[in-house]
């Protein structure tokens, strides 16, 4: 039995040591849409560390077998969930395809790249999930494509409320290996934020649109 406290909390303590996530409260990150951050997250990192690697490919594999045993196809997001769905996909034996943002300008013109049989039961991965709305976006390609999706595995999300409505307006179940929540009681353990740090990253993820101005 998968004890997923105990896997979040492993993990958020890798991608602390990795640097994948870095946080700095003190001198915050700005998205692209505008919004200052005292994270940022960046898994691709993930695949420079071997040993992270198999863990976070066993891991996500183990869920799905868990949440999805009646898989039958692994669906990347472009561009960086491609490696880590090409990876489970291994683990599980499966075929994977991966869907683009928008469709290629050239040849095909495909949006999902790779076989994708009509009502194949699909578990979409992705690397983070923030606001949810290009994970979804991909959902509703594969969707359209004619797959059934069955839910979506992540590895991080900052658990933003609009995120979960939007997911569960989509009728998209989502499962993380870590989320922020997990993040932070590590961070804290670890001495990687003073008290005052950690309730300003708290407070964060309640009103990102505000924070710091």
């Amino acid at each position: 039995m998968v004890n997923e406290s105990e896997t979040a909390k492993r993990l958020a303590e890798l991608l602390l040591q990795i640097k994948a996530i870095e946080l700095r409260p003190e001198k915050p990150f700005t998205w692209a849409s505008g919004i200052l951050s005292p994270i940022y997250c960046d898994n691709r990192v993930i695949l420079s560390h071997p040993t992270v690697r198999t863990y976070v490919r066993e891991e996500m594999a183990q869920s799905i077998r868990t949440h999805y045993p009646t898989v039958e196809v692994i669906a990347g997001v472009a561009t960086g969930a491609i490696a880590l769905a090409a990876l489970v996909a291994q683990e599980l034996n499966l075929p994977m395809v991966y869907v683009r943002a928008s469709a290629k300008g050239h040849g095909r013109q495909n949006l999902i790249e790779g076989q994708l049989a009509k009502n194949a039961r699909v578990v979409v991965i992705e690397d983070l999930v923030s606001t949810g709305m290009s994970s979804l976006q991909a959902v509703d390609s594969l969707r359209q494509s004619g797959a059934n999706i069955l839910g979506m595995g992540a590895i991080f999300t900052y658990g933003f409320q609009n995120a979960l409505d939007a997911f569960s307006q989509k009728d998209c179940p989502l499962f993380t290996l870590s989320d922020y929540a997990h993040l932070l009681q590590v961070a804290e353990r670890r001495n990687t934020l003073n008290a005052e740090e950690a309730i300003a990253l708290s407070q964060w993820r309640q009103e990102p649109e505000n924070w710091g101005k």
